[in-house]
């Protein structure tokens, strides 16, 4: 009896040391696996509900949310219209003490002869603001003729009437010919704008990079842009990490890719696993040299099916989430995703 206990000890340690280790893989593999989170959508009301809204910006002035139309002339007379709402309101809807829909309020825009000065004007992409300052790209062109520019202007301090300086009207270098495609998204820094190229994947953009213009508009060089596959299409800056909408919509059979690093690095969710579009939150670090990938899992959106929601617009809503629009497919939707 005393031969046998000798191996009592021995072999209750190495139990322990291989159920530690699987606990230890276990923690460490959870912690590196892409998660997803599911959507919250807060219904909206009036002119800017209808799917021919076409949202295609969101950006924070103050604590009132413009929601920008990539054709605001639909909306009113003149040049048209954006859209806001207060925070107050929306955290109110998402914590159950607001009744939805949400109504936004117009946001008058003057911009006299901005859209005709633009040959093949394709609207509005992006949003941001510095104070009362306001900055906007503009897509336009047919084709692989596209280009981008970034304008510049004021709102007013209680967030009713925009007003853009149509004399400086800024151009923003194409990385590559590309169909419908150009810069896309936008993000304010404490001294200067960057605005984004909405296709960065690696065979298409082996160098990618962000544009830099001071607040003024003057041209400040690029920042150097990790490649990251899809597409692009809206930015926010939160401290030093910056958070992208990095979507893929099974029809943009350009931009497949059997090589996508961060699912390499991080697996896909159970909804992603069975459908062929990709919806993600991405983090990138920020510095006044470039702008690398957090080593961090992207947030992946809980799927709706195979009805692929065309994110166009971000922010983040103080440290509960984020807050995203989209185009007009499957239709226009104010979106909430918790923070993980």
């Amino acid at each position: 009896m005393e031969k046998d206990n000798r191996y009592v000890l021995p072999i209750f340690l190495l139990i322990l040391l291989i159920a530690l280790a699987g606990w230890y893989y276990a923690q460490n593999k959870s912690a590196a696996t892409a998660q997803e989170q599911p959507v919250t959508v807060l219904e909206l009301a009036g002119p800017i509900a209808v799917p021919e809204a076409e949202l295609s910006g969101l950006g924070w002035h103050g604590e009132t949310l413009i929601l920008l139309p990539q054709y605001p002339e639909g909306f009113g007379d003149g040049d048209g219209a954006l859209f806001a709402l207060s925070k107050q309101d929306i955290l109110a809807a998402l914590d159950g003490t607001h009744p939805t829909p949400l109504e936004p309020a117009p946001v008058h825009l003057t911009a006299p002869g901005l859209k005709e000065s633009i040959p093949n004007f394709q609207g509005y992409e992006a949003i941001g603001f510095h104070g009362n300052q306001v900055f906007l790209t503009i897509e336009a062109g047919e084709g692989i003729d596209m280009h981008g520019y970034i304008v510049s202007g004021e709102i007013s301090a209680d967030s009713t009437e925009i007003t853009l300086d149509t004399s400086n009207v800024v151009e923003i270098p194409m990385a590559f010919p590309s169909d419908n495609h150009s810069d896309e998204a936008l993000i304010v820094t404490e001294d200067s704008v960057l605005t984004f190229f909405e296709i960065n994947g690696a065979d298409l953009n082996p160098a990618p990079s962000a544009h830099v213009f001071s607040f003024d508009l003057e041209p400040q060089g690029t920042l150097s842009l990790p490649n990251l596959e899809y597409r692009l299409t809206d930015a926010v800056l939160d401290s030093n990490n910056i958070w992208v909408i990095n979507y893929f919509f099974p029809g943009d059979t350009d931009l497949a890719t059997s090589n996508d690093p961060l699912v390499a690095a991080y697996g896909e969710g159970p909804t992603h696993a069975q459908q062929e579009q990709v919806e993600r939150l991405v983090e990138m670090n920020y510095s006044p040299n470039g702008i690398t990938l957090a080593n961090s899992a992207p947030i992946q959106l809980t799927l709706d099916g195979d009805n692929a929601r065309n994110l166009e617009g971000l922010v983040a809503l103080d440290k509960q989430g984020f807050l995203l629009v989209t185009d007009k497919f499957p239709s226009t939707m104010l979106i909430f995703v918790e923070m993980p």
